[in-house]
């Protein structure tokens, strides 16, 4: 079973269940954006972690070898079409450049790990209308020179 056959395995799972990611996050002692990722085919998973979504998800253990398999991380197009990815581009188009100096500014010269990393999305009561909150932490590696 491939990473596609996978994703699509477990989405119909995830259906056919009635589940969301957070229920599914916890009940293989993840957090959803991670578990999300994994069942998506961006990340590998733990075997314990993926037997149990495995068990959660009542799906064959085929599903899980397919969880554990290392990813290879692609994007299909230059350009996202679909409206919610695209507005992500759009910010990173907007305000990569400003994040990038204000990040230099405060650490000096490196990047943000997406491999040390965490993200949490959660809702916020406005008034106005319901707001995304997604706070994303990642550990400063500093270049080295040599």
């Amino acid at each position: 079973m491939d990473k596609q056959e996978m994703r699509s395995t477990i989405i119909a799972a995830k259906e056919r269940l009635g589940l969301d990611w957070a229920e599914i996050g916890k009940g293989i002692g993840m957090s959803p954006v991670w578990t999300t990722s994994a069942c998506l085919g961006m990340n590998s998973m733990p075997k314990v972690n993926a037997d149990a979504l495995c068990e959660t998800l009542e799906l064959p253990e085929e599903v899980s070898a397919a969880l554990q398999a290392f990813p290879h991380k692609h994007w299909d197009k230059a350009v996202p079409t679909d409206p919610l990815i695209y507005r992500f581009y759009e910010m990173i188009n907007v305000y990569g450049e400003t994040i990038k100096e204000l990040i230099h500014e405060e650490f000096g010269d490196g990047i943000m790990s997406a491999i040390d990393f965490s993200m949490d999305i959660s809702r916020v009561a406005d008034p106005k209308g319901d707001r995304v909150q997604i706070v994303l932490n990642g550990k400063f590696l500093p270049y080295r020179s040599w």
